[in-house]
């Protein structure tokens, strides 16, 4: 496999920094690197702007950012949940017979974190580290609704509202009146907006702080579906959300 030298190097010099060396100068970086001060100097340029390196204005030494921080807390976070929930999603999807999801949102988009596959639906698209848009999934739309309006405005600067099917929402005021209903209601629907044939209902998850971390959602067939059925899915879907807010600390309210 190639080693991309650029990222190989400036992995190297956030490894340099330690306990013992919080900060460190571009001298001592460039020495420690056995690379000239030029290199190195466009390699902490870079790191700075991505907010994993910060300079001390003071003396010029550099030090780690809090951006890494915040990755750190997002694996952790990742990887507690999955453990928690687990033994929930198998629950549910036993229940049902449907594929049930796992996904949190990292930056404007979804990332399946777990997958319990059903007997009675095939989901084709989903599999666990791939992205979905928050615009197509019912899963996006739970993540996004309950954010604040100025959480939400940023979230969208910039967004695309690509079409992945002949359902799927393809503009910002669609996407808004759309978030403003799964706020009402409680829980989110994909009708066919993401896969063709798939019809997926998401229920948010929160964390001790009552923030909402993460979503669950089953998925089946559309010729499956029914209010009746709807509904029956949504009450499993919040007993199952309750349990897993509750067992991260949460009192959680089911609406």
């Amino acid at each position: 496999m190639p080693i991309i030298q650029a990222v190989d190097r400036a992995l190297k010099i956030l490894d340099l920094f330690d306990e013992r060396d919080r900060e460190l100068s571009i001298t001592e970086i460039s020495k420690r690197m056995q690379l000239h001060k030029s290199t190195v100097h466009s390699l902490l340029k870079t790191l700075q702007k991505h907010r994993y390196i910060v300079q001390n204005e003071e003396n010029g030494k550099y030090s780690l950012g809090l951006k890494l921080l915040e990755r750190g807390n997002f694996v952790m976070s990742t990887m507690d949940i999955r453990a928690i929930a687990k033994r929930h999603l198998e629950h549910l999807s036993d229940l049902t017979g449907f594929t049930v999801h796992l996904v949190i949102l990292d930056g404007s988009e979804g990332v399946y974190i777990d997958k319990v596959e059903g007997t009675g639906s095939t989901v084709l698209y989903s599999k666990i580290g791939r992205r979905v848009p928050i615009h197509t999934s019912a899963v996006g739309k739970s993540l996004v609704a309950f954010k604040t309006d100025e959480e939400i405005e940023q979230l969208l600067k910039g967004y695309t509202f690509h079409k992945r099917t002949e359902n799927s929402i393809q503009s910002r005021e669609v996407f808004e009146k759309e978030i403003e209903t799964v706020r009402m209601r409680g829980y989110a629907v994909d009708n066919e907006e993401n896969e063709p044939g798939i019809y997926c209902i998401s229920v948010p998850v929160k964390d001790h702080s009552g923030k909402v971390i993460a979503a669950i959602s089953i998925s089946m067939p559309v010729t499956t579906v029914s209010q009746e059925k709807v509904d029956e899915y949504v009450r499993l879907l919040q007993d199952t959300t309750q349990s897993i807010s509750e067992d991260l600390g949460y009192g959680y309210q089911i609406i």
